[in-house]
This record gives C-alpha cells, structure tokens and sequence, in this order.
C-alpha cells in the first residue's frame, strides 16, 4: 500500500510538471553601452558593473547596460565627445575632462577647496552637488553620480616638509591649466608627460616629484624611486558618472527613476572600494619602508595662501559658490 501510494505521488509530479508553465526569459528592451577608461576590477569600473547590475534587476531584465573597460572606448576625452553625439549611452569621467567646455566645474577643481573628504562629499551629496550635476544638461548630457577618486598629494625622491623643500623642483604634474598655474605658484617647475613615463622620468633625473593618490603611487611602483609621500591633499576632484542625452530622453520616466537611484547607490558602493583600495595601498607602501610625511597646520596653511591667485584667476565670477562650498 504505502509503495502504491508512493508511486502515485510520483507520477502526479511529474504530471504536474508536464503541465507547469515555462517561464519564458525577458526580451531586454533597451541594451546600452557603458565606457569606462580605467581597467576591470579598479573601483570605478566595479562601481559601474554594481549599478548595471542593479539596473538589470529592478528593470526585470528589461534594461541591459553593457560595461566597456580598458579605454575599449576611447580615451576620456573622446569618451566624452562621443557621449554628447550618444555613441556611448553612459560614461564615468574625470571631472577635468569636462571644465574645458563647462568652466563652472572649475570650481571643484581648486586646490585646498575641502577640509578633508568627509567635506567633500557633504558638498557633493547635498543641494550644491546636484546643482553641479545639473551643469551638464548644457552638453545635453544627464549628471547621475559623483565617484571617489581620492585625493593627490606630492611624493619626491627627497622630503618634502615644507614650501622650501619644493621650491626649485621639477614637478610632473596633470595636463591641467590650474595645476600648472598652481605648481608656478608653490614655486616649483612643472611638466607634463605619459603617466606611464613617470618611473623612468624619476630614475633618469627628468623630474625631482609627482603628484598622485596612494593607490596610484602604489600601482605604478612609484615609491620605489620616490620614497617620500608629503600627505597635503592639494587636489580632491570628485569623478562623475554621465548618461547620453539622447539615450536619456528615450527611456520611459520609471526607468530614469530607477536609473538614479541605481547610480546613486553604485556611487556609494565605489566609494567603499576606493577607501579600502586607499588603505591597502598606503599600508603596502609604508611597509616597504617608504616615509609619510604630514605638513604642519602652519605650512599647510602656506600652501593655501600662495595658491589663492587662482580662485579668482579661474572662478572669479563664482567666488560666492566657492565661499558657500569652503563653509559647508
């Protein structure tokens, strides 16, 4: 009896499963491209596959963002010509790449704007940060998110203590008019040239420092030929993750909200990776013996004072915006 029994509830299974409806997989409705320069498994382009990710799954499958790494698409500058022309649906982007054709953004690129990060991102997440984001609308490209790209500081094959110690040096720094203009001022010679050239640019004598992050020192063996990290965090400027107009304007409006907020919280994700990308870095260089060296509050207010030509040099008509970002 109890064998019969058993092998009914067997066959009334498998009958239920023949007649159990399949479910059918969706058919995306939109499948667009993401472009990011920097390679896989760097905080940005893990940032960028959270938020597709995300997309993915609150769009039930009907949204598909494919990310491109490694500069598939191009440098940044041409990433970012080919976003306006919607020839890539959504980028993430140095902010630099963008002032040239929006000048207001120069205000986030100021030397000494922020106190510490913490400032940084209570600028960024409130009402003056979106109001930044909304700056790109005039490119007719859609802001959706800040990222985290640390904060630069110099790094030298002798120490840098003080303005004494950096005048008279040869620098190499960013192709940026302000940096340039900024290391002039600082007293130092700069140059620019491949990042991927800064190694050898130390061993041959071409330059006396640098100016990155940790991770990048780190990365790139830099500390190998420049064993001394001056922490002064002269330049914080934030990375912006950017959406095509054109793509934009034909996406149903449930689907921008949804976008948002996937970038918002991909921007979070990415910036908990860089904070413990920044810590393995530091912690992997000291180890090596390599010297952090902390200005005084009295040298580093030095370095603040001689670089405020530039305030008005490059925002002269915004310097109420950069008083509002200084007190928040």
């Amino acid at each position: 009896m109890e064998r019969r029994a058993f092998l009914a509830l067997c066959l009334a299974g498998l009958l239920a499963g023949c007649g159990a409806e399949k479910t059918e997989p969706v058919t995306p409705e939109f499948v667009l491209t993401y472009a990011d320069n920097q390679p896989a498994g760097y905080p940005t382009t893990q940032g960028a596959e959270r938020f597709a990710q995300l997309v993915q799954e609150r769009t039930g499958g009907r949204v598909v963002i494919q990310v491109h790494s490694d500069a598939e698409y191009g440098t940044e500058q041409e990433i970012w010509e080919q976003l306006a022309l919607g020839g890539v649906d959504f980028a993430r982007l140095s902010l630099a790449i963008a002032a040239d054709d929006l000048p207001k953004l120069n205000v986030l690129q100021l030397p000494y704007l922020y106190r510490d990060a913490a400032h940084m991102w209570r600028v960024l997440d409130g009402a003056l940060g979106e109001d930044f984001l909304q700056e790109f609308t005039r490119r007719e490209l859609v802001g959706l998110s800040w990222y985290d790209a640390g904060a630069r500081s110099f790094y030298a094959k002798q120490p840098i203590r003080s303005l004494n110690d950096l005048a008279g040096t040869t620098v190499r720094v960013q192709d940026s008019q302000i940096v340039l203009d900024m290391m002039r001022l600082l007293g130092s010679q700069p140059v620019t040239f491949a990042y991927s050239d800064v190694y050898s640019a130390f061993q041959t004598g071409k330059i006396d420092a640098a100016e990155n992050n940790w991770p990048a020192y780190y990365r790139m063996d830099h500390y190998k030929v420049a064993p001394y990290y001056t922490v002064d965090e002269h330049s914080r400027v934030p990375e912006v993750q950017l959406a095509s107009g054109r793509t934009w304007a034909q996406l149903p409006e449930e689907y921008q909200t949804i976008l948002r907020q996937c970038a918002r919280e991909s921007a979070q994700y990415e910036r908990q990776l860089w904070t413990e990308e920044e810590a393995r870095a530091r912690q992997s260089v000291l180890a090596t013996g390599c010297r952090e060296i902390t200005l005084s509050e009295e040298e580093l207010e030095a370095f603040r004072t001689l670089v405020q030509p530039l305030y008005a040099r490059y925002c002269g008509e915004e310097l109420e915006l950069v008083e509002a970002i200084q007190q928040a």
